[in-house]
């Protein structure tokens, strides 16, 4: 990729990340306060099994709906279309209401079935209970992304990025207000702990944000001067287009979802088996935390460079500028793997003293910490192939190829579902929990070789040898930078002690990995590091 190209990446990732990195470290600090107010116990893992299918809902509609038809439909309309696309966009948004709204009464009313991942008894009624009032957040998900892709389309994408901070604000609210209320100091570890008033206030709570979110989206599309007016002659929509492409994303989320209630169902089954003996074992909260830390990484550095990017790759994709296309696609690699590597390499150096830093506060109990360290350590490695494997699959979103990443993620998915029953059926109960994030990782570096082959056969070459090349180069420099850190969490007297040495211990010695990173990186000449140097100098007008 030519170095101006790989600025305006660069540039427009940047200026976007900026709201993408306040959006996660908000949402962090919702995941952190939640984790202390709730604990790794019973209403902990309840809280976690009842969000987590919306919330991967959301995930999969703003990686595949998103991505694979809403936004690739409305780059080409406002390109093509007399009026900017501003019927058609209409049209979809009336349609996505409709279909939205009859796909949340379903999934209300299917609350109990999602309750089956937990343990049968209280645990059970419990989750029941919370997904009565979270299920809902389905139909205002799906708007926000829907209204993102109109503004995205716009070349406006600020307030998509921004507005999930107020998702996260009046959710961190909510996990305040359970601790002053409820909390105290006192784990829930039986039902009995748990009233009609806490499963309100946190069901609710967590409702009320997305519904806001969606809210604070409205002037912005006023600002782009787009007017939302019902518009029912769908028929004007290429409907086939649409039902072609949205049966594979379907298939494709359908897929996900029975492998996400899977891993959830078998987190609360090693849960359950120690519960009763009197012992802890982790459970979905112990998987979700460090899921999320995870997502936050790629969420700032993977979701930015991907919105940055999407509609570049698909407007070359509708000119059949395959060049353009590989040119993007091997650009945005390997910005992203300059900024993703070394992260992984800190999760995996320092991942207790980050995990105790996070997490240990409130009820989140020291062992409880200690098990979110290990399964941070997975998800630092399984890290790079998951972002390579999700920029890959926007490459076929950008040819509105939906079928292509069903396919693919098909057999992935079969990988990743037999991994979690190796893990369940071979591990002790306690490193369960670790094992299923590890068959996660496996599966994204099958996802990574297939795309990568698939991809070369229809585009030709990739110029893979020297994103590897780049690749190797930053790992090198990232290793260093890790080693040093490692080497200071051994030498620091008691890195895991009060909260301020454990955010010290954290702090210091991840930001001097990053030191040492760039500096390892301009002496192995990595090209991104001049890259991000000149767009830092034209940003300061020198």
């Amino acid at each position: 990729m030519s170095a101006t190209a790989t600025e305006g990446v660069a540039r427009s990732s940047i200026v976007m990340g900026l709201g993408s990195l306040v959006s996660r470290i908000t949402g962090f600090a919702r995941t952190v306060v939640l984790s202390g107010a709730l604990g790794a116990t019973l209403l902990g893992n309840a809280y976690t099994t009842a969000q987590f299918f919306p919330q991967m809902i959301f995930e999969l509609v703003m990686g595949g709906i998103f991505t694979g038809i809403i936004l690739p439909l409305f780059v080409k309309a406002r390109k093509n279309d007399l009026d900017g696309g501003d019927a058609f966009t209409q049209r979809m948004l009336t349609l996505a209401f409709v279909l939205l709204g009859l796909a949340t009464v379903v999934a209300t009313l299917a609350s109990p079935v999602v309750a089956l991942t937990a343990d049968p008894g209280d645990p059970r009624e419990i989750v029941t209970s919370l997904s009565y009032w979270m299920m809902p957040a389905l139909f205002f998900y799906g708007m926000a992304a829907i209204l993102g892709g109109v503004l995205n389309s716009r070349d406006h994408f600020a307030a998509p990025m921004w507005v999930p901070i107020i998702n996260n604000l009046v959710v961190i609210a909510v996990g305040v207000a359970f601790w002053a209320v409820f909390t105290g100091a006192v784990p829930f570890n039986t039902a009995d702990q748990i009233t009609p008033g806490m499963i309100m206030l946190l069901g609710g709570g967590t409702l009320a944000g997305i519904v806001i979110q969606v809210l604070a989206l409205l002037p912005a599309l006023k600002k782009v001067h787009f007017r939302w007016k019902w518009r029912f002659d769908f028929r004007e929509l290429p409907l086939r287009k649409i039902a072609r492409m949205a049966s594979w994303t379907i298939l494709f989320v359908v897929a996900n979802q029975l492998s996400v209630l899977l891993v959830i169902k078998l987190a609360n089954m090693a849960y359950g088996s120690a519960k009763d003996e009197g012992f802890w074992v982790p459970g979905p909260i112990v998987y979700n935390n460090a899921y999320l830390i995870m997502m936050m990484v790629y969420g700032i550095i993977g979701v930015s460079i991907v919105t940055a990017l999407m509609p570049r790759m698909t407007r070359a994709a509708d000119d059949r500028n395959w060049g353009e296309l590989k040119e993007q696609l091997a650009g945005g690699t390997r910005m992203m793997s300059f900024l993703v590597i070394p992260l992984a390499v800190i999760l995996v150096a320092l991942n207790q003293p980050a995990a105790y830093a996070v997490f240990n506060w409130g009820v989140y109990l020291d062992d409880q910490a200690t098990a979110t360290g290990y399964v941070l350590a997975v998800a630092g490695m399984a890290l790079l192939p998951f972002a390579m494997s999700q920029i890959q699959y926007y490459a076929f979103f950008a040819q509105t190829d939906t079928r292509m990443v069903a396919l693919i993620n098909l057999p992935v998915i079969i990988f990743r579902v037999a991994f979690y029953l190796f893990a369940f059926a071979l591990l002790p109960m306690e490193w369960v929990v670790v094992g299923l994030f590890a068959a996660n990782g496996i599966s994204y570096v099958v996802s990574v070789f297939l795309t990568t082959a698939i991809l070369r056969k229809r585009l030709g070459l990739l110029g893979m040898g020297n994103i590897l090349k780049g690749q190797l180069a930053m790992l090198v420099a990232a290793l260093c930078g890790g080693a040093v850190a490692w080497l200071g969490y051994t030498v620091w007297p008691d890195p895991l002690g009060d909260k301020f040495q454990q955010i010290l211990s954290s702090a210091v010695l991840g930001g001097a990995a990053l030191l040492v990173y760039v500096v390892v990186c301009m002496v192995l000449r990595v090209h991104e590091v001049r890259d991000l140097r000149s767009l830092v100098r034209s940003k300061l007008g020198r």
